[in-house]
């Protein structure tokens, strides 16, 4: 199975900056679909419009937590209820990481990374691409 690079890709993330950057490296790989959202509440709403193939959220954003997107996603029930998820933080807690896979995150990313280290991150969820 290989992986459709036109699939709706959203990265969420509260510095622009960061929203710039993932967004470029998954234009590096390939995927030509990307939507941002600058908080969880953005994110939820876009994800009522539209199905996406993968979210990449960032774990610390004001008011609601990567994490908190991620339990609501998953809570929903709807078409995007599976969609794959990947969190990127800063902090590699030990914690962090067994919080996010309880609430059904699909993989964990630790800033600083590169389009290598996202591409690995994403084939481990979506296959070969």
């Amino acid at each position: 199975m290989s992986v459709d690079m036109d699939m709706n890709v959203l990265i969420v993330d509260d510095y622009k900056t960061m929203l710039r950057i993932i967004g470029n490296l998954l234009r590096q790989i390939g995927f030509r679909n990307i939507d941002e959202a600058t908080d969880g509440t953005m994110a939820l709403n876009s994800m009522k419009n539209k199905r996406y193939g993968l979210v990449i959220s960032d774990w610390n954003m004001e008011p609601m937590t990567g994490l908190d997107l991620l339990k609501q996603v998953r809570a929903k029930g709807d078409d995007n209820a599976n969609v794959p998820f990947i969190m990127v933080t800063a902090e590699s807690k030990t914690e962090n990481v067994v919080a996010a896979k309880k609430a059904g995150v699909n993989n964990y990313i630790v800033k600083p990374f590169n389009a290598d280290t996202l591409k690995q991150k994403i084939t481990s969820v979506l296959g070969e691409f």
